[in-house]
């Protein structure tokens, strides 16, 4: 778990990595970790090797996590057409941009607020001094206080980057943006700190306590719910209010389909989440400890293979031929899935998750095409609902878990992503408008948004 504060003084108990620190890694297993006059005089401590390995290996998983919204933006400029392009390009970067100033600004310091009430807590700039022993040692954490924050912040701007994807070529730029600054910066550490933070799902006793007495609490390792149903319920409550795009349902009920213009970007796009996925399950672990990382790599794996196989197989049936976005959609989760529980779900029932993940993806799809929801990427299907089917396996697959414990947590989460994006999006509405217009929507954003083309020298599809 992700859970921590800035009075974190314990240590997770490492296995050795290499022989050579075998002692190091004895002294930091201990409950308080040494006391330090300077940080000059903790890199000269027996422990400074180890703490350096782990302090490296946040840092290279939040490049992987970095790297991830690369891959969103390839994915979601695959899905759509061709003229908006640029649109899609140029909300991706934003996203990130914003979501960094927006967490540091304030996200980060609501989202880990030590002591509070559980449930709220304001936030404060992120600033500490580089100096500070308690903060830059393994007072702290098995890494610095800088490379906790930077390892969050690229966590904290996908929740708006799946929205995204699911209201993609309808809605205004400026409109879009304003709904993702106040999503990450203020509403997204809410819910995280419920369970990271220290606040009521990490204590929640509805299934029971522990053999020595403590609640076992909700459990999401690396976030399914906390960070993808979040987004995915997000995304619902967003498309519900900027409706379908133009020419996508017709009266009598049936539905046509917007296609893609780049399924190579498509496929690009996956397998570059797919690896910065490494870095989202693999860095949560929270240091470099082989054992616990290695396991994960190797669950995150088998559950992303797995969904890709379940969501080909059940769309190959359904569909009458093997549908490469619907495989492609069972990668994404497969991973999703697999993220709540991925250091404790077993090697087995991981690919029964992902399985399970990438049939739901398929069914999810096509249901909400069914009811008029158009999501052109499916990211409420990946996100929303198999974040939360991923949340549940926690609960059916780990003995030590509680079902009630992950239904509440992710009913919790995903209901108050929802109520909050509905009311965000229909005051924004009210206020601004959220829809671009009928003839801009049919030219093309990138024409009417940005006056620029993604691919110039060619003529667009839709002409």
């Amino acid at each position: 778990m992700k859970q921590r504060s800035p009075n974190l003084n314990k240590w997770l108990k490492m296995t050795g990595i290499f022989t050579f620190l075998a002692l190091a890694s004895t002294a930091l297993a201990q409950d308080a970790a040494p006391a330090y006059e300077s940080y000059e005089a903790f890199t000269e401590s027996s422990g400074f090797a180890l703490f350096t390995i782990n302090n490296l290996w946040i840092l290279v998983s939040a490049a992987l996590v970095f790297l991830m919204h690369l891959g969103f933006s390839c994915l979601e400029s695959g899905l759509t057409q061709s003229k908006n392009t640029v649109n899609i390009l140029f909300k991706n970067m934003s996203i990130v941009c914003v979501g960094i100033l927006g967490y540091a600004l304030y996200g980060f310091n609501a989202m880990y607020p030590g002591d509070f009430n559980g449930i709220f807590a304001a936030g404060s700039w992120f600033a500490v001094d580089n100096s500070d022993v308690a903060m830059m040692t393994d007072a702290y954490a098995p890494y610095t206080w800088w490379s906790d924050f930077i390892f969050q912040a690229m966590f904290a701007a996908t929740a708006a980057t799946i929205v995204s994807g699911a209201v993609a070529e309808r809605i205004k730029l400026s409109s879009f943006l304003i709904y993702a600054t106040l999503l990450v910066t203020f509403i997204y550490p809410i819910t995280g700190s419920w369970q990271w933070g220290g606040g009521w799902l990490s204590s929640l006793s509805m299934g029971g306590m522990t053999a020595d007495g403590d609640p076992i609490g909700f459990y999401d390792f690396a976030g399914s719910s906390l960070v993808h149903a979040f987004g995915g319920f997000a995304a619902l409550a967003a498309v519900m209010v900027l409706g379908p795009r133009l020419g996508k349902y017709t009266k009598d009920g049936r539905v046509r389909p917007i296609l893609g213009h780049s399924m190579p970007l498509v496929l690009i796009g996956v397998f570059l989440l797919w690896l910065g996925w490494y870095g989202f399950n693999g860095g949560s672990v929270l240091s470099a400890d082989p054992r616990g990382v290695s396991y994960v790599f190797v669950t995150t794996t088998l559950a992303a293979a797995a969904g890709c196989v379940g969501a080909v197989t059940l769309s190959w049936i359904l569909l009458k031929k093997p549908d490469l976005s619907m495989g492609l959609n069972g990668i994404l989760a497969g991973l999703v899935g697999i993220t709540a529980g991925a250091d404790v779900i077993g090697m087995a029932s991981a690919i029964v998750v992902g399985l399970i993940a990438g049939a739901l993806v398929v069914l999810s799809v096509l249901f909400f095409d069914k009811i008029k929801m158009d999501d052109p990427v499916g990211a409420i299907s990946v996100h929303g609902i198999c974040g939360i089917w991923g949340t549940l396996a926690v609960g059916i697959f780990v003995a030590e878990k509680s079902f009630l414990n992950q239904l509440v947590g992710t009913l919790a989460i995903s209901a108050f992503a929802f109520i909050v994006s509905l009311v965000l999006m229909l005051a924004i509405k009210a206020i601004t408008g959220i829809r671009v217009s009928e003839e801009e929507e049919t030219e093309g954003l990138d024409i009417g948004e940005h006056g620029n083309e993604a691919y110039p020298d060619f003529t667009a599809a839709h002409k």
